[in-house]
């Protein structure tokens, strides 16, 4: 399997390829969504807008996800297919 991820939004792209590759660009993020990729939004928009280097923190409360794939394989290896699997949950 060939599995990027660069913590952003899950990629609609999962596929097996024709020699029996499962392949996704982006598996997604794992962490708070209401946030600038897990950290709390205003401490980002202040580093934009103040260049200010206040230390990164991430939301205590609120929505999580996991993002991952599941990918079934056959008795020589080969991808047989690939499946997205994001899970949301509330903390705090």
């Amino acid at each position: 399997a060939v599995e990027g991820s660069h913590t952003h939004v899950s990629t609609a792209d999962a596929r097996v390829l024709p020699k029996g590759t499962a392949h996704i660009t982006d598996v997604g993020m794992t962490g708070p969504i209401d946030s600038v990729l897990g950290v709390k939004k205003e401490i980002i928009i202040n580093r934009w807008l103040n260049e200010d280097k206040s230390r990164f923190e991430w939301p205590k409360t609120g929505t999580v996800q996991f993002s991952s794939v599941l990918v079934e394989v056959d008795s020589s290896g080969l991808a047989k297919s690939i499946k997205q699997m994001i899970i949301n949950t509330e903390v705090g």
